[in-house]
């Protein structure tokens, strides 16, 4: 079992492994909002390996032993968060729940599936943080039905500042098991990327829309 200092660099690892995770500085990818990106993350290629995947939701588990040991419901957010969310609930032998982005249109309309109950305390699992948007929308819904967001767990984090913004601004703590800082550093050590693509690595993080420009 890992250690929680251990994880990000482990999770990197295995992300770059699986190329769930591509590093590409010189050229860049291009993400639906149009900003170009030296990174491209598909956490859903972790459902795929077994391994990788139980890494992932011991790694939860181990944070949320111990730091979230009150924790009543897992909630995972459609539709990525879901699976890993199931496997740490079974884990924790916990109830699980999943948050979607909006009400369904129709039936009983429900933004939350499964069971979450006012007072409960609530883990939301997500799989890769950019803005910060999808994951605080859930949490909103959780608080809505009288529970309480306790954390957001995350696979992965741009570690964009605009994400670290909106979660202050939400009052929610975010945690996540890797992040953009921990992959490069293992990228350079695994000889994925080159020593001197660092600089454009770094700048784009501090400034994303600036890039390739």
């Amino acid at each position: 079992m890992l250690t929680i200092e251990e994880i990000p660099a482990h999770i990197a690892a295995a992300l770059l492994k699986i190329e769930a995770v591509a590093l590409r500085p010189q050229e860049p990818f291009t993400w639906t909002s149009g900003i170009k990106s030296p990174i491209y993350c598909d956490n859903r290629l972790t459902m795929s390996y077994p391994f990788i995947r139980d890494q992932i939701a011991d790694g939860f588990a181990t944070i949320i032993r111990n730091q979230y040991p009150d924790a009543d419901v897992i909630a995972g957010t459609a539709t990525a968060g879901i699976p890993h969310a199931a496997w740490v609930a079974e884990k924790l032998d916990l109830p699980m729940a999943y948050v979607r982005d909006k009400a369904k249109g129709h039936g009983k309309q429900n933004q939350i599936e499964g069971l979450i109950k006012p007072g409960q305390r609530v883990v939301v699992i997500e799989d890769l943080i950019s803005t910060g948007g999808s994951s605080i929308k859930a949490a909103e819904a959780i608080r809505e039905v009288g529970a309480e967001p306790l954390v957001v767990l995350a696979i992965f984090s741009y570690q964009l500042d605009k994400a670290v913004q909106a979660f202050e601004d939400a009052n929610l703590p975010l945690q996540t098991l890797s992040n953009y800082t921990a992959l490069i550093e293992k990228a350079v050590e695994l000889g994925t990327v080159k020593e001197e693509d660092l600089e454009l690595l770094h700048s784009w993080r501090e400034n994303p829309e600036a890039f390739g420009k």
